[in-house]
């Protein structure tokens, strides 16, 4: 497997180089470049099959680079210091980042997803949300779920909610089937919650512009549009019912 490493720090890439070397025994081919023109002829030189991009280059951006790759064949791997915003973006994206300094258990992790995925098509479309999403295009706003097979691009508008399975969390779309997705209700609601979401249950995350009443009978319950019925946690429910109050 062929990596490309682009990083205008030289310590970054030669740290990056090591630990690639002792703990991804998969990577047998290792270039590094500096900056966005030597990062662009480097991509077209050795066709990488993973990609480790800084964000912020000398003379550029990362993004200054993938946006004169117009069909990215390889699996891309950002590499970055702490930016709270831009990693809202990743997430919503469904795009995979390291934070420096890079840990080596996450960089296996991070190898291995790219393994996994390397012929998957739906970069250019991760891209280009994460894009929009950093120039705060918040529209239309869409997030990225992947099951075992599919990645889909889902406006936020369209989640009616979201429910607990386990270490999984099951999404239920408007007008289409649930989509299973290999990550927690917890991490769901730490990247929706600041966009309105509402954890009313442990088990449940629910979009409050779907919900069509408030029933109060045993306790409480939302009822929403497609007469999906939502428990709400006894210790939840004054607060919900203020949100509720405050948004309708």
């Amino acid at each position: 497997m062929k990596v490309l490493i682009i990083d205008d720090e030289t310590v970054i890439q030669e740290a990056l180089r090591e630990l690639l070397t002792v703990f991804c025994p998969e990577v047998i081919q290792i270039e590094c470049a500096h900056n966005v023109e030597t990062g662009i002829e480097a991509i077209h030189r050795l066709q990488p099959d993973i990609l480790f991009l800084d964000i912020e280059l000398g003379n550029g951006t990362g993004f200054d680079i993938l946006n004169q790759i117009p069909l990215p064949q390889f699996q891309l791997i950002f590499t970055t210091a702490h930016d709270r915003y831009a990693i809202h973006a990743f997430q919503f994206a469904a795009l995979d980042f390291l934070l420096k300094p890079i840990d080596p258990d996450l960089l296996q992790r991070s190898v291995q997803r790219a393994t996994e995925n390397i012929n998957s098509k739906n970069l250019y479309k991760q891209l280009q949300l994460m894009q929009q999403l950093l120039l705060k295009k918040e529209s239309d706003r869409k997030i990225v779920l992947k099951d075992n097979q599919t990645a889909y691009f889902i406006r936020l508008d369209d989640i009616l909610f979201c429910q607990a399975e386990g270490a999984y969390s099951k999404f239920h779309i408007r007008q289409s089937e649930p989509i299973l997705v290999s990550k927690n209700l917890k991490e769901y609601d730490t990247l929706l919650s600041p966009l309105g979401f509402l954890r009313v249950h442990h088990s449940y995350l629910v979009n409050p512009n779907r919900i069509r009443l408030f029933d109060k009978k045993e306790g409480g319950a939302l009822i929403l549009e497609d007469n999906q019925v939502i428990p709400i946690s006894h210790r939840k429910k004054d607060i919900i019912l203020k949100i509720l109050e405050s948004r309708f």
